[in-house]
């Protein structure tokens, strides 16, 4: 009787633990899920951004290029 009470308490200390190892697992991927998402969203913002700025570096350049041709007196 004392060694089925206590390969119950052991069945159930077992199942127990390996209860809160698959929660502690469904977490972390939980978490990693999340961050790939953030990260998912935000790259095609950057990419868009960085092609905006390059644009508009772009433009500036070109204004000041002509500029610099309307004023430089020619030959």
């Amino acid at each position: 009787m004392a060694n089925e009470t206590t390969n119950e308490f052991t069945s159930a200390l077992n199942n127990l633990v390996d209860t809160l190892g698959k929660l502690g697992q469904q977490q972390v991927e939980l978490i990693t899920s999340g961050i790939n998402s953030v990260a998912g969203v935000f790259e095609p913002l950057a990419k868009t951004a960085t092609e905006l700025a390059d644009n508009a570096f772009s433009s500036c350049k070109q204004v000041v290029e002509s500029a610099a041709a309307a004023i430089t007196p020619k030959k």
